[in-house]
């Protein structure tokens, strides 16, 4: 009885009296598992998230400043050679894990379902996603006389969807004692007025808390400390949305190693000054990804004593790191952006409310939020045409068209 009375409190406390009434309106197990996820809910954090909703962004006076990068077409025959032997003893004595974050929906294209499980059109039968990661990394074992373990992390809403799929397709002739399964974090919805969201399932509406909680996720699922005991030293991080990705890259991995930094991650030019990408730069002495909205229009269009870009090199979700960059990261709070979204949701009568405007603020944190605790980063220049393929529009840009035609166009050659 007192925990009821416990949670009644607690929801008071926090503006949340309509959330009372609901249960009121519920059957035991209806009501238990809704206490349950109340009594999960960091009400303190959130609030802080909803107040800063409501505050003036600053702008700040922020000191700039490009990050160097090392151009892979351009690296002599000997300093590659070098990266590559460090690369490769890594992956060769099994200290190397790979991670793929998958999930999103795949609703932008049209698709019902994972990401992952998405059927890119190449070569006339098709690929999936999840199969042509699966052969990437099945070539790199290949070559290096290893398994690579595979980590997954799905999201709540499609987890049990994800790992039917890989069983059913035999995870793509991957070993599958090699490949984890753990689930993104995620954080409730609130509406405007600070109030939280009660869905369908008479449970509070949640959504995963962006790309930056991988690493939090990683450590609470015990995935950290399972690559700790397998005596992983290196962890590749990259979505899955990305047909060209190369995960096993020994030369970018070989580089962070020589530059004796923990976290490294490949780039590409921008195609023009004002493509809305994030770029690698430092700001205030740390690095960062400066997102386009954040670059002065005039700082975008510098170009440096070679007639490139000044501020060109895209952040393209290909990150690498050791295992202490990442257990530092994932004990550290990252800031978090709010959205703001549309959502139905269930009203205190019980009735279903669709909106028409956006109504509901989703918090995230980005995972390239988290360069900026380090000092340093090493960037290597890769090319569009061989390391980046997205599909993340149903039409246009990004689209599957232009990823097939990238996919084949390099495979071709």
């Amino acid at each position: 009885m007192d925990k009821v009375q416990d949670t009644i409190n607690l929801l008071k406390m926090y503006n949340q009296e309509h959330v009372i009434k609901l249960m009121g309106k519920l059957n035991e197990s209806q009501k238990r598992e809704l206490i349950e996820q109340i009594n999960k809910i960091d009400f303190h954090q959130l609030k802080e998230l909803y107040d800063n909703t409501k505050k003036e962004i600053e702008i700040k006076e922020n000191k700039i400043e490009p990050l160097p990068y090392l151009d892979k077409k351009k690296l002599s025959k000997e300093q590659k050679e070098e990266f590559d032997k460090l690369g490769k003893e890594v992956i060769e004595n099994g200290q190397y894990a790979v991670v793929t974050m998958a999930g999103g929906q795949g609703t932008r294209l049209g698709h019902s379902g994972p990401k992952g499980t998405f059927k890119l059109d190449v070569y006339g039968k098709g690929k999936y996603l999840f199969e042509i990661l699966a052969e990437n990394l099945k070539e790199a074992n290949q070559k290096y006389g290893t398994v690579i373990p595979w980590y997954i992390m799905t999201s709540k809403q499609n987890n049990d969807e994800t790992i039917e799929f890989m069983e059913k397709h035999n995870y793509f002739g991957y070993d599958k004692n090699s490949v984890r399964f753990f689930a993104q974090s995620e954080l409730p919805l609130v509406d405007t007025e600070g109030k939280l969201l009660i869905g369908k399932d008479m449970k509070i509406k949640e959504a995963s808390d962006g790309n930056g909680g991988t690493y939090s996720s990683l450590r609470a699922s015990g995935c950290l400390a399972e690559m700790k005991e397998r005596g992983i030293k290196w962890v590749f991080i990259g979505g899955v949305d990305n047909a060209l990705l190369k995960m096993a890259d020994i030369t970018l991995l070989g580089m962070a190693i020589k530059q004796n930094v923990q976290i490294a991650s490949k780039s590409i030019v921008k195609a023009n000054p004002h493509e809305r990408v994030g770029v690698f730069g430092k700001m205030n002495g740390h690095p960062k990804v400066i997102e386009y909205s954040e670059m002065p229009e005039k700082m975008a269009e510098e170009l440096d004593e070679n007639g490139e870009l000044k501020y060109g090199e895209a952040h393209i979700m290909c990150n690498l790191y050791t295992i202490e960059a990442i257990e530092k990261i994932s004990k550290e709070p990252l800031i978090y952006h709010s959205a703001f979204k549309k959502n139905s949701y269930i009203d205190e009568n019980g009735k279903e409310i669709i909106p028409s405007e956006p109504n509901a603020f989703k918090f995230e944190s980005f995972i390239f939020d988290a360069f900026e605790f380090f000092d340093d980063i090493a960037i290597l220049r890769g090319k569009r045409e061989e390391d980046f393929a997205p599909v993340k529009n149903r039409t246009e840009e990004d689209s599957p068209r232009t990823a097939k035609e990238l996919y084949e166009k390099f495979w071709n050659r």
